[in-house]
């Protein structure tokens, strides 16, 4: 427990995996959130004086400092899917790394993502390519970690979908030729704190993390239909439909989809051929239908009572 790790945004969905993967270590840990309450569900999974909370906001310099002093390693997990990209994503990333340079830390990790491109058509994939070339100057040893589409119990992404499936007797499906590489948020917060705690091994390095099979947006809406027993007819959206729907609701509040994720649909959320990925932390990432059935099981028709047979 001679190491203090500190987590910006390590109440979140990814958060609070990496954080228990790195309780497992034996690590100590820090929680940096703006309300660090969001975490406190952490607090009875470590030992005994192995989790600290602070509130922080990486926006904010003098707050990033303040939370990482004192670290040996510094993971930024924050990220937002809408809002002032430049502002989270480069200038708080930047705050990050310096707060782990200033802090004297061994490591830093930056969380990033697959379609991170200066030349992006999304927003989001600009400002996360702006935000690597801003962490690497701040940090050059940092380590670069690029997950895709992460899934788990509690996500927004395969847990949205089956809820669609759950509800309308159609399912329409923009962008269905995309394809994506979806990843186990366990084994992607595995990754984040071996990337943490051997800075030796992984400093300096990009690591693009794709799960074990490549898939189309179509292919895993009838996927979770099989999966959960609502086996509803889907209806790939023409292009040109898509577009008008974004263009018409995408900006209102709760729309299913906005403009700059509809741009990220534009290009395949999939790992590069050569790009180092899970091996290099001898991980063996799960299959989606090995692990998300499990909690999958409350959007049959009759719960975990039910069947996965259509009605």
């Amino acid at each position: 427990m001679e190491r203090l790790v500190t987590l910006f945004g390590g109440g979140g969905f990814l958060g609070r995996y990496v954080a228990q993967a790195l309780m497992k270590s034996g690590a100590r840990i820090r929680i940096a959130e703006r309300d660090p309450s969001n975490a406190w569900s952490l607090r009875p999974l470590g030992a005994l004086g192995q989790t600290q909370f602070v509130a922080a906001d990486i926006t904010r310099p003098d707050s990033a400092r303040r939370a990482a002093q004192g670290s040996t390693a510094v993971i930024n997990l924050v990220g937002i899917l809408k809002g002032d990209f430049d502002a989270v994503h480069v200038d708080g990333a930047r705050n990050a790394a310096l707060a782990a340079a200033a802090a004297g830390a061994e490591a830093f990790v930056q969380i990033s993502a697959i379609g991170a491109d200066a030349d992006s058509p999304s927003a989001y994939g600009r400002s996360k390519a702006a935000g690597e070339a801003a962490v690497r100057e701040a940090f050059p040893a940092a380590t670069i970690l690029r997950p895709s589409v992460v899934f788990g119990a509690e996500d927004q992404f395969v847990n949205r979908f089956a809820g669609m499936a759950s509800l309308l007797p159609v399912v329409p499906v923009v962008r269905p030729a995309a394809r994506l590489q979806p990843v186990w948020v366990a084994d992607v917060a595995k990754a984040i704190a071996a990337a943490a705690l051997d800075p030796r091994v992984h400093a300096g390095k990009t690591y693009e993390l794709g799960g074990p099979e490549v898939i189309t947006m179509e292919a895993l809406n009838r996927w979770i239909g099989t999966a959960t027993g609502r086996n509803r007819p889907i209806w790939p959206m023409p292009e040109e439909l898509g577009s008008l729907m974004v263009k018409a609701i995408g900006w209102m509040p709760g729309a299913p989809i906005t403009g700059d994720q509809w741009a990220m649909l534009g290009r395949d959320n999939v790992a590069g051929a050569n790009a180092e990925g899970f091996a290099a932390f001898g991980i063996s990432p799960s299959p989606l239908a090995t692990v998300a059935p499990a909690w999958l099981v409350r959007y049959r028709r009759h719960g975990r009572f039910g069947t996965t047979k259509p009605a």
